[in-house]
């Protein structure tokens, strides 16, 4: 499994996440000031896991049909450290949670999944 962290996605947890050998492509350091479409269809073509906070990714997958087969993981984290994301993505990979043809949506009091 391999991500594209969305510009949003903190640092910290892009770091964490490579030095626990996760494959991850980071938005803000190669592709920084693309348009989230553009962050959807690189996720497309490469296969990739996008982990975000921004809400318009659900647009895009049930209004507008761009549907990464890898799956979309959007944190809605209203208050978090930058760390928090990198601890619940590394528990949900562990356990071989599956992404895939879904946006997942994680709060601080769930974790809910709709299928595309």
């Amino acid at each position: 499994m391999s991500f594209l962290a969305n510009e949003n996605f903190p640092w910290p947890s892009v770091i964490f996440l490579r030095e626990n050998k996760i494959e991850v492509t980071s938005i803000a350091e190669k592709f920084q000031g693309i348009s989230d479409n553009e962050v959807m269809k690189i996720a497309i073509s490469q296969n990739l896991v996008i982990p975000t906070h921004d809400s318009d990714y659900g647009e895009l997958i049930f209004k507008y049909g761009l549907k990464p087969e890898s799956g979309v993981v959007f944190f809605r984290l209203n208050e978090f450290e930058p760390k928090d994301p990198r601890k619940i993505l590394l528990d949900l990979i562990s356990k071989k949670f599956s992404f895939a043809n879904a946006l997942t949506v994680i709060d601080k009091n769930s974790i809910r999944q709709r299928a595309y």
